[in-house]
């Protein structure tokens, strides 16, 4: 009897080694013949059968064995929230042929790993093991009921939960309702538009702000939760101390949630003040750069200079930062009430899916049943007026209730600054999305616990790199936005030299002395310049006072500051920009510092030049836009001409001084 030679892996190495013991029993004896077998060979045959049977079964228990190891399962308590044993299959004896596996059960270790079948080691499997997720079992709990305490917190701090969901989750356009949310299915992220109009824009909105969270927690790379706001005054914080703005009340409200998963929460907080010139016309083409593109929610504010006429510019952010890393959820910020109206109101069902939304404030306040109206009218006392003390709710801040300066307490007690919000107003702003996205953790976690008690791993979901990739054509036609520019697959580029910028540059200055610079060896000597505010700058009379000899007073320095690329002699020389990739051809740059620097400082000066892919650029085809601090000098790319051509495969912008004249301050060079 001849065998060939078989390849067999690892899972086959326990039935090699039987193989080989009983070939070496069935080798042929000396007085056979090729002609016929023995009686005792076929014994030794059907032995052989027997023993490969018996090494299958013993295997296939094992493995279920290992499996069932790993898994993790209900505890003898019986409470399915909270899976604190793991069920063991092991064997009775060692020495046993039959190997009868019997149940045991074992305490998860502290801050054991939430595995699933896919995360197990056993014989069975050639592929290395997958390693565990790093968000245990433990702080899930731990999270879940951070969660819980900061929701009833802020329940008994506005007097019930009733008028706490009414002053902090119906404030919004659309208000918030995670109820029907207990499951975040696929269409959330779908492609295919039959299947997203199948939920109705409510269920949405809130599940695709789950599934943010859900995101953040299961993805192992991920460490930090991160916000970002672009936005004017209000957004910074100004008259105030930025200790006292809604970006970092909410920081500190929010953080321990994140603790407990033993990560971060940042917010940037890149608002700024008016004297730039800037509005929400040229600052959300710098998204990009003015918040990192790897945050996992976008807020916005420009209350006092929309006036109703900011439709299209909110349609493009939404659109444009679904083009983000994250895919971030739009949420705005708006100091006044929502007048249930109004063409916001058609974009947050239109783009529900995004998780498009907006905060009114004072619309929380009113939510919450007192009277401002009849008070007003009666006593003469308007809680909204500049510098009054006191929401009717309460007095002072809750952290404002624990400082022992009383001047310090009444300041932190005032609800409008002036048009600026005061701390009572900004404290209500944290409180309530704080209060909206701790209910969307907590079904996150839900999510999770449930899916790990189905055997399987979060991560095969909703891990970061399972996202799925939106590209233009992905998208509703857009209501209101200009298609050119809003229906793009990349969000514009942009180059910011005010202050503070925590993302990325889009155009750059090209380095004189590289060869690929289209003016190499011509002079490039602008300077960038920046504003060195002090540290009282827009805190506000009243804060200055208090903290001027405190030695905790560098908590309210602002952060923002006006700034740019300057130039104003011909010893200059010139500036080159290299633009990045861009799908349609914009070009725009703006100066600094006023709201209409844009036609004397670039349109009317004879004594600047400048270039696109170095052919001098005709002034008569700029125009201003998108608002008086800026020109736009290209619509969209040349179709003709050496300026078209791109030798070095770089777009490339320059200005150039001609002659001494006045100062050239660009701000801002952005385009898509």
């Amino acid at each position: 009897m001849q065998y060939e030679e078989v390849h067999l892996n690892d899972d086959d190495e326990e039935i090699e080694l039987v193989g080989r013991r009983q070939r070496r029993r069935a080798a042929p004896s000396p007085t056979s013949t090729g002609g016929g077998t023995s009686s005792s060979t076929k014994w030794i045959v059907i032995l052989f059968l027997i023993a490969l049977v018996g090494v299958y079964k013993l295997g296939m228990e094992e493995g279920k064995a290992e499996v069932q190891h790993e898994g993790l399962l209900d505890g003898d308590d019986g409470n399915t929230n909270n899976y604190s044993e793991v069920v063991k299959k092991t064997t009775t004896s060692e020495n046993n042929d039959e190997k009868d596996p019997t149940t045991t059960a074992a305490e998860v270790a502290k801050d054991e790993p939430i595995n699933s079948p896919e995360t197990t080691t056993s014989t069975s499997t050639t592929s290395p093991p997958k390693p565990s997720m790093k968000f245990t079992m433990d702080q899930l709990n731990d999270m879940r009921a951070k969660c819980n305490d900061l929701i009833n917190e802020l329940d008994n701090y506005y007097y019930g939960k009733d008028k706490a969901i009414a002053m902090l989750m119906d404030s919004y356009i659309e208000p918030w309702d995670f109820n029907e949310v207990d499951v975040v299915d696929q269409f959330v992220e779908s492609t295919d538009v039959s299947i997203v109009n199948a939920a109705p824009p409510r269920k949405l909105r809130a599940m695709k702000l789950v599934n943010t969270m859900l995101r953040a927690l299961v993805s192992d790379s991920q460490r930090v939760f991160l916000m970002g706001g672009i936005g004017s005054s209000v957004m910074a914080g100004h008259d105030n101390c930025h200790y006292d703005s809604y970006e970092s009340q909410m920081e500190r409200l929010f953080s321990p949630i994140w603790q407990a998963a033993d990560m971060e929460f940042t917010f940037q907080n890149a608002g700024e003040g008016g004297g730039c010139g800037d509005s929400y016309e040229n600052q959300i083409w710098c998204v990009k750069q003015n918040i990192s593109p790897d945050v996992d929610v976008v807020h916005y504010e420009w209350t006092y200079f929309e006036h109703g006429r900011a439709t299209a510019e909110h349609e493009s952010l939404i659109r444009w930062i679904q083009m983000l890393p994250k895919q971030p959820p739009l949420h705005i910020f708006n100091t006044g009430e929502n007048k249930n109206g109004g063409q916001d109101a058609q974009l947050v069902e239109y783009y529900a899916r995004y998780g498009f939304n907006a905060f009114y404030m004072r619309t929380g306040f009113k939510n919450g049943g007192y009277d401002y109206e009849k008070e007003k009218q009666e006593k003469e006392i308007d809680r909204f007026a500049w510098g009054h003390v006191g929401d009717g709710y309460h007095n002072t801040t809750r952290y404002g209730e624990l400082e022992e300066d009383d001047l310090r307490k009444t300041s932190l007690g005032v609800v409008m600054r002036n048009w600026h919000p005061g701390p009572m107003g900004f404290q209500l702003t944290s409180d309530s999305f704080t209060y909206v996205y701790t209910h969307a953790i907590l079904k996150a976690l839900d999510i999770i616990e449930k899916e790990v008690k189905d055997g399987n791993d979060p991560r095969e979901k909703w891990d970061a790199s399972t996202r799925p990739i939106f590209m233009k054509g992905d998208f509703p036609e857009p209501m209101f936005c200009h298609p050119m520019y809003c229906v793009v697959d990349e969000p514009p580029g942009c180059l910011n030299y005010e202050l503070p910028t925590f993302g990325q540059w889009g155009p750059r200055v090209e380095d004189p002395d590289d060869d690929l610079n289209p003016y190499l060896g011509e002079v490039q000597n602008w300077q960038v310049w920046q504003k060195n505010n002090d540290l009282w700058y827009m805190v506000g009379k009243q804060d200055t006072s208090l903290f001027k000899n405190r030695d905790d007073k560098e908590m309210c320095r602002h952060i923002d500051a006006c700034g740019g690329l300057s130039a104003s002699k011909a010893e200059d020389g010139m500036v080159v920009f290299r633009l990045p990739k861009m799908e349609v051809g914009l070009v725009v740059i703006c100066g600094c510092c006023g709201k209409d620097v844009g036609q004397t400082m670039f349109m009317d000066n004879d004594k600047l030049e400048i270039s696109f892919n170095t052919v001098p650029l005709n002034k008569t085809t700029f125009d201003i836009w998108p608002n008086k601090k800026c020109v736009r000098l290209l619509k969209k790319f040349p179709t003709s001409g050496r300026e078209s051509e791109t030798p070095t495969g770089h777009h490339y912008l320059a200005l150039k001084v001609l002659e001494d004249g006045p100062n050239v301050k660009i701000s801002h060079v952005f385009t898509i």
